[in-house]
């Protein structure tokens, strides 16, 4: 983004800097300006408190600078800073200015704010979802790494022309070493399953308890059905296959589906629809616009 962000009219950041009589940061600098080559610092009483708003709008280096400027005009204000990339507005102030008080500054300068801690909840949602993602990602290669090298060679013989190599992974697989084979195939995805699917298996739940179908509930349900059918044959005389690997793909593609495909995966449907539904109602209220190319 360049310095000069005018698109044809004055935002409402431009008419609160002008009404108070704002040096812009991001126009003209002065010597003292040009000299200081380290970053900003400002003196922050120990008795100040910290509040941080998730807005949109700051979408230029220029609208940061005046932003905080703006902020620390505020009476109470020790220090305020504002980063375009993550949207994050963050202000050190007295503990008898309030956070509403604040916010009705953000809202003057036609900034979106995100209401109370939503914005934090949704921004530490998105955090565990990326962490889920690298579970079953991470889990689901260590469960497939033993399979690919000794179950699968044992399961499709015509595919390998050593018949010595087949015989000795099966002596493996015929020896005691199999029970602490499959005991940790089995805790890696389990682990997985749970971690990863940990918000799938709540809203499965809470859709059984309901006395509703989903989707959710199928996979929920296939996935315990193919562990619990696997441990059985792993560690009883139940004749058959051990399916841990099929566990930890369909987890692995579960939760990049969740993650990258039509799913938000920062707002859990279980737990917002009664807000959503409150919400509803106000839709049509007035609401700020985000300072941006036609607005948002």
């Amino acid at each position: 983004m360049s310095g000069s962000d005018h698109r044809g009219g004055e935002t409402p950041l431009d008419a609160v800097v002008r009404e108070r009589g704002i040096d812009a940061p991001g126009g003209e600098t002065t010597p003292d300006d040009a000299d200081d080559s380290g970053p900003r610092v400002a003196r922050v009483p120990e008795t100040h408190d910290h509040d941080t708003f998730s807005v949109e709008g700051i979408d230029t280096d220029r609208r940061e600078g005046l932003l905080e400027a703006v902020l620390r005009d505020v009476d109470g204000v020790s220090a305020a800073s504002a980063t375009r990339r993550n949207g994050t507005v963050g202000v050190h102030h007295d503990p008898s200015l309030s956070r509403d008080a604040l916010r009705e500054v953000l809202t003057e300068c036609g900034l979106v704010v995100a209401p109370g801690d939503d914005a934090f909840e949704a921004r530490r949602a998105s955090q565990f979802a990326s962490s889920r993602v690298a579970v079953a990602v991470l889990f689901g290669l260590m469960v497939a790494t033993p399979y690919v090298a000794v179950l699968y060679p044992t399961r499709v013989e015509w595919l390998f022309y050593d018949p010595v190599t087949v015989q000795y992974l099966q002596s493996i697989l015929d020896s005691q070493m199999t029970t602490h084979f499959f005991v940790n195939l089995g805790a890696l995805s389990g682990i997985a399953f749970l971690v990863a699917c940990g918000p799938a298996i709540r809203r499965a739940l809470a859709a059984v308890r309901d006395g509703r179908f989903t989707n959710e509930t199928a996979f929920v349900g296939s996935v315990v059905a193919l562990y619990g059918y696997s441990t059985l044959t792993a560690f009883t005389g139940l004749e058959g296959a051990v399916h841990y690997d099929l566990v930890a793909y369909a987890v692995v593609v579960a939760t990049l589906w969740t993650q990258f495909g039509v799913t938000d995966t920062a707002v859990d449907p279980a737990s917002t629809g009664e807000s959503a539904a409150e919400e509803a109602p106000d839709a049509d209220g007035d609401e700020p616009v985000a300072m941006t190319d036609g607005g948002r």
